[in-house]
Order: C-alpha cells, then sequence, then structure tokens
C-alpha cells in the first residue's frame, strides 16, 4: 500500500467505484493510532477494540458529508474520543459506579490486563494519568504519547489552545507529584 495523504483518500472515497477501497485505506492508516488513543482513555482492549469498530462505522456512515471543515485524522479523533467518552459515561451510569470507583476499577483492570506488557514505570504512569480527570487525561495522552499540536488538539476537543496548554500543565504537575508520593 503506497501512502495515500488524506486528501487523495478522500478525493477516492468521493468517486464511489473506489469508495470501498478507499475507505479500506483510511482503516488501514488510522486504526492503529486510533485503537491506542482509545486504549488510553478506556484501558481495557475488547472495549478499546468495540470502540474502535464503532468509530470506523460512524466514521463510514459520516464520511460522505464530510466537508472538510477540518483535517480527516482531526475528525477522525474527536469520533474516537467521543464514543470512548460515550462509552465511559454508559458504563458508569449502567454499573452506578461514582468516578472514583470507576477508575480504581481501570487500575486493577491494567495490572490484571493479558495484553499490557509496560515495565513497573510504565504501569505507575498509567495509574497516574488515571488519576487524571477526563479532559486532562485526554489532553495528557494526545500531547504526550501522540505529540500532537495544540492546534489539531483544539479541532478534536472543541476548546481553545490556552484551556489545552493550561490542563496539559496541571497534568504533568499532577503526574509528578504522583510520583513523588512514592
Amino acid at each position: 500500500m503506497s501512502d495515500y495523504s488524506d486528501k487523495e483518500l478522500l478525493t477516492l472515497f468521493n468517486d464511489i467505484e473506489k469508495r470501498n477501497y478507499a475507505f479500506n485505506l483510511i482503516v488501514r492508516k488510522y486504526q492503529d493510532k486510533l485503537y491506542w488513543h482509545i486504549r488510553k482513555i478506556v484501558i481495557i482492549h475488547d472495549d478499546a477494540d468495540d470502540i474502535l469498530q464503532n468509530t470506523f462505522i460512524k466514521v463510514w456512515k459520516g464520511l460522505e458529508g464530510f466537508r472538510e471543515d477540518s483535517k480527516l485524522y482531526t475528525w477522525l479523533y474527536r469520533i474516537a474520543t467521543n464514543e470512548s467518552l460515550t462509552f465511559l459515561k454508559q458504563k458508569k451510569t449502567k454499573y452506578f459506579l461514582p468516578i472514583v470507583d470507576y477508575e480504581n476499577q481501570l487500575k486493577e483492570s491494567l495490572e490484571s490486563d493479558e495484553y499490557f506488557n509496560g515495565d513497573e514505570i510504565q504501569c505507575k504512569l498509567q495509574k497516574a494519568i488515571l488519576d487524571l480527570p477526563e479532559k486532562q487525561r485526554i489532553v495528557f495522552n494526545l500531547k504526550y504519547f501522540e505529540e500532537m499540536k495544540y492546534d489539531d488538539m483544539s479541532e478534536i476537543l472543541k476548546t481553545s489552545v490556552g484551556a489545552l496548554k493550561a490542563s496539559y500543565h496541571h497534568a504533568v504537575k499532577k503526574i509528578e507529584n504522583y510520583f513523588k508520593e512514592d
């Protein structure tokens, strides 16, 4: 597979005869990145797989009407983020769990997750990230792990660059404090 730009992928997708091919290329190009983005939000592999599938279903349904007001990849990340947050919200309400109990449950599942292969420091970092408020956690993950620009995050999360910088700064301070406590 040659590397198509997002613009080329959208052009291919808009050709009805090449639509399925173009969509498959989009999935191949973004599935790993989106999986790990989702996984960092929901922690559990099986949940991340389900959410990724739902994300691509929404992408398939919405791509024909994509107006290119934003970049393709920021649009994909916005859908994946929204699907992840919706999933977490539904899970919390379904089990009537206070947010602290749910985050503790995620920490426990991180330790027992057969797909997690990080060392002790990586596990501790993930636990520190789980202690962050939801928005700070997402901003931290996008900036630290994805090395995403604030402008792109702003498109995805529909918030100002200044607010994102503040969220990231607070997240870093909280993570530093988490490591100092032990």
